[in-house]
């Protein structure tokens, strides 16, 4: 066995003392707070923790990336939103300044001196879109406070699979440092607080296109909108082909946009089938009348709408903006079980932004006949030399569906039990999962059952969703998720408060590139 590795006892142990740690040679190092992840997540709670006063020497950060936005920007990329295409993100909702002010837009039309920019900002969503910060723009700004805050100071790469609880409180976490980068295989972080952030436990395929290119030994015809496939382009535009697009939600229409620029654009010779698995007419999705559960709770009245057509459910962001501080989140908030499983699943559903060029593009590809529309689902996929067919059972019956390629918009999330560190935590951390499956949190963000003297674990992002808090996985979701784990570090005596004063001046700090 390599020097200062896992032994047999320590994987089937579920809380581990420190001679145990120590007799496999494994070096232990200490530090208070430890968030694992290194992306987003991690960033936005240190960055918390840095502007509530906690000095770096108190907190680790420990992952593979090399900076936090790396894996969001690869996905992004990937599927079709480059560094100068718009995210789907509200102007407030800046992960590098946890006061919002001065938003996304306010910051560009300043930047621009672009007038009508800032009425759009002013006449939303009535008279104009939603405005959405540019990639570049988000990536640009977290990188000015990651040199702020010291980040570089706090990161530790590796690779972490296990964090068990520790005899005496707290917990220990074990890092697989890179290679040659430690003597030996594995250290331990010893630490009164741990935070998850891990992100999407993996890509999410539909059966019957994992089975397709499992069988045929087939991933350059079959891609997944998450993973690399610029290829797909490329051919595209050498000659003429068929794409199916499979998928309603805003990855759909980003790819859909990217094929149609190809087409109308640079002379590509694209004909595009959009598959939808569920036809969207626009015909109100919402609900009324529900009974409040809390004592003396009575009757609270919300609906939600969504405007549509064409198969496309359209909303500005990704869920109604009242889950972060409005009704739906005072709502979720006060649900268990099978109720906060059920209003999730209504305000759920694929949906997009409305935007003018894409529904323009559509409208002529519908008039020229190279964009055609199926509703329905695929029964069977089977190889005809260099293409696929498509066996598509429709409301009249089952059509084939010969193509060059099929890209799939249709999901990102795989089962949490996927991510080997979230499946330890589950088999050997007091984790368990929440009414839709994933980890089950309280509403401070701790990760119910985990709490082990006096340590705690929170876990934040993708892998909570479905918790008191709707809207994790977003910029403004993490934030908020940050937010509420600082506060219960305040009340620990881990970090000091950010009341008024203290968050003024640390304002003009960020404004001015200052250290905290």
């Amino acid at each position: 066995m390599p020097a200062g590795d896992l032994t047999d006892e320590m994987l089937q142990t579920d809380f581990w003392t420190d001679e145990l740690v120590a007799a496999a040679g494994i070096p232990i190092v200490d530090v208070p707070f430890v968030t694992v992840g290194s992306g987003i997540g991690s960033f936005v709670t240190v960055d918390y923790l840095r502007i509530a006063g906690v000095p770096t020497s108190q907190m680790r950060v420990l992952g593979t990336l090399d900076h936090p936005w790396q894996t969001y920007e690869y996905l992004t990329r990937v599927s079709q939103i480059p560094r100068g295409e718009r995210l789907r993100s509200d102007s407030a909702s800046r992960p590098d300044n946890i006061w919002g002010f001065p938003s996304y837009g306010f910051a560009e039309a300043m930047r621009t001196f672009n007038l009508k920019l800032l009425w759009g900002l002013f006449s939303e969503p009535i008279f104009s879109d939603y405005y959405t910060p540019k990639a570049g723009q988000a990536f640009e700004t977290m990188e000015r406070e990651k040199n702020r805050i010291d980040y570089d100071q706090m990161l530790v790469k590796g690779l972490v699979r296990i964090v068990r609880r520790r005899y005496g409180g707290g917990y220990f976490t074990i890092l697989t440092p890179p290679e040659g980068a430690s003597a030996t295989k594995r250290v331990a972080f010893r630490s009164q607080y741990v935070h998850l952030a891990v992100g999407y436990p993996g890509l999410k395929f539909l059966p019957e296109l994992q089975r397709y290119r499992t069988e045929h030994n087939d991933y350059r015809h079959i891609v997944n909108a998450y993973e690399s496939h610029e290829h797909v382009y490329e051919r595209l535009m050498q000659q003429p082909s068929t794409v199916m697009v499979r998928g309603g939600g805003i990855v759909a229409s980003r790819v859909l946009q990217r094929l149609m620029d190809d087409r109308l654009l640079h002379g590509a010779q694209t004909n595009i089938v959009h598959l939808f698995r569920t036809y969207y007419h626009g015909t109100n999705d919402g609900y009324g009348n529900e009974e409040d559960p809390r004592p003396g709770g009575g009757k609270t009245r919300i609906f939600m709408r969504r405007r549509g057509e064409n198969g496309w459910a359209y909303q500005g962001f990704n869920y109604p903006k009242s889950v972060w501080g409005g009704q739906l989140k005072k709502q979720v908030r006060g649900l268990e079980g099978e109720q906060r499983a059920e209003i999730y699943k209504r305000m759920g559903g694929t949906n997009t932004p409305w935007r003018k060029l894409w529904q323009k593009q559509m409208n002529q590809g519908r008039r020229e006949g190279w964009y055609q529309v199926l509703v329905g689902t695929v029964d069977d996929m089977q190889p005809n030399g260099e293409r696929i067919v498509n066996h598509v059972r429709t409301a009249q019956g089952t059509v084939p569906v010969e193509v060059d390629f099929v890209i799939d918009c249709t999901g990102l999330e795989a089962d949490i039990a996927e991510h080997r560190l979230l499946k330890d935590l589950l088999e050997h951390g007091g984790a368990s999962r929440n009414p839709t499956g994933r980890l089950n949190v309280d509403r401070n963000f701790e990760l119910i059952g985990t709490r082990n003297g006096n340590g705690a674990m929170y876990a934040s992002g993708a892998t909570t969703l479905g918790g008191y808090f709707p809207g994790v996985d977003t910029f403004l979701g993490l934030q908020v998720a940050a937010q509420e784990i600082y506060q219960d570090l305040a009340k620990r005596k881990f970090c000091k408060r950010i009341g008024p004063v203290r968050s003024t001046i640390q304002w003009w700090k960020w404004l001015f590139g200052s250290k905290p």
